[in-house]
């Protein structure tokens, strides 16, 4: 299991995840000038899924069979499952840990930005093996 992370597909995923991801933690930003943290956490999350699903269609997973149809169902799925410990985890730590641990600067891009890294190697695993086979 360790071979699969250890590769340059890997390591292209990674590259655009973070793009994807970063994509993700600037639209909370600016989604939240509009919305409560809990929903600009979903729509930030679905624009950064938008910006994965394409970077990796032309850069990850290029010789993908699938059609591009079958490739967005699974990708949709497989990150359902990832949104929700996106979410989860960004709502543990904003709202129980860290004001349990007296940490007061920062809590929503801390909470947000543990949340987004967290399904990277689920996600990965899903995708190689549902989204673009």
């Amino acid at each position: 299991m360790i071979g699969l992370f250890i590769s340059k597909q890997f390591l292209a995923f990674l590259l655009t995840g973070g793009t994807a991801a970063a994509v993700n933690f600037s639209a909370r930003i600016f989604y939240n000038q509009w919305l409560d943290f809990s929903s600009a956490v979903i729509c930030a999350y679905l624009t950064g899924m938008i910006t994965a699903f394409l970077l990796a269609k032309l850069f990850v997973f290029k010789d993908s069979r699938q059609s591009i149809h079958r490739s967005a169902v699974f990708f949709v799925l497989v990150n359902g499952v990832a949104i929700l410990q996106t979410w989860a985890i960004s709502m543990a730590l904003a709202y129980y840990l860290l004001p349990s641990l007296g940490v007061t600067l920062f809590v929503p891009e801390i909470s947000h930005a543990v949340g987004v890294a967290f399904p990277v190697f689920t996600s990965y695993i899903g995708h190689k093996r549902w989204s673009f086979r």
